[in-house]
């Protein structure tokens, strides 16, 4: 994988790419709390542009950028205009849904366990800890390597990668971002997604400790297409419990 970092509305963006086949790119984009090397197999396998979003891996941290769904949508649309990139297949993950609000730019997509961004959604426990003032900065300062693993359930060298990320930046970012998040807002913000240009595949782990997967159904229903997957026994990141899916996402993102 080929790694770039460059200066992007005055911050330094990073993202890593693979050569793809043909057609539109695949466009990988990470949710909370991870960064672009989380889609390495993905990359691998099928090719594409995988971006660090504000406040995450080595993209800039700035304290006073506007975290939330709306202005990672912004962000996704300004770096592909930047890129030269017209058209995209979108290949999401939790937080990563901004780039399901891309309309007719995404011609193909796949949502895996993203925040569904429909009426009804509740936080997890630890959101409800980040969004509490002071309990979230305390977890946040006790966040390490065993911590994470046993909140998560990630492979050991998953929790690593993101370690490397895990600065005063990127928590702080997290924090900002589940504060300002509102369930009414993040609904409305969802309504954009019966705009996609293409039809969505959804995939969701059966254990997914973090968001219910009933909600693979329930999205699917508001989509271009009424296609979900719910991988057995899987949790948040389905494809390190069961390595099949990434072929099956690739095979369907590239139509």
């Amino acid at each position: 994988m080929r790694e770039h970092v460059e200066t992007l509305d005055g911050m330094p963006v990073r993202w890593l790419e693979e050569p793809w086949a043909g057609g539109e790119p695949l466009l990988y984009v990470h949710g909370v709390p991870n960064a672009a090397d989380m889609w390495a197999p993905f990359l691998a396998h099928a090719g594409g542009i995988a971006v660090d979003l504000p406040g995450f891996g080595g993209s800039g941290k700035p304290a006073d950028w506007p975290y939330g769904m709306e202005a990672f949508a912004g962000f996704l649309e300004r770096f592909l205009d930047w890129r030269s990139v017209e058209r995209v297949r979108v290949v999401a993950h939790d937080w990563g849904a901004a780039g399901l609000l891309l309309g007719e730019r995404v011609t193909r997509a796949v949502a895996i366990a993203t925040v569904p961004m429909l009426p009804g959604h509740g936080w997890h426990r630890f959101a409800r800890l980040w969004r509490t003032p002071l309990a979230g900065e305390l977890a946040m300062g006790f966040t390490g390597r065993f911590a994470l693993r046993r909140a998560t359930g990630l492979p050991r060298e998953e929790v690593g990668a993101i370690l490397r990320h895990f600065d005063h930046g990127t928590q702080r970012a997290i924090l900002k971002l589940y504060r300002g998040a509102d369930a009414e807002a993040l609904a409305r913000s969802g309504e954009r997604m019966r705009a996609l240009g293409g039809p969505v595949l959804v995939v969701w782990g059966e254990a997914d400790p973090f968001l219910d997967p009933a909600w693979a159904q329930r999205l699917a229903a508001v989509l271009p297409s009424d296609r979900a997957e719910v991988v057995p026994g899987a949790g948040h990141w389905p494809w390190l419990d069961d390595r099949s899916v990434v072929a099956r996402v690739a095979e369907f993102a590239n139509g």
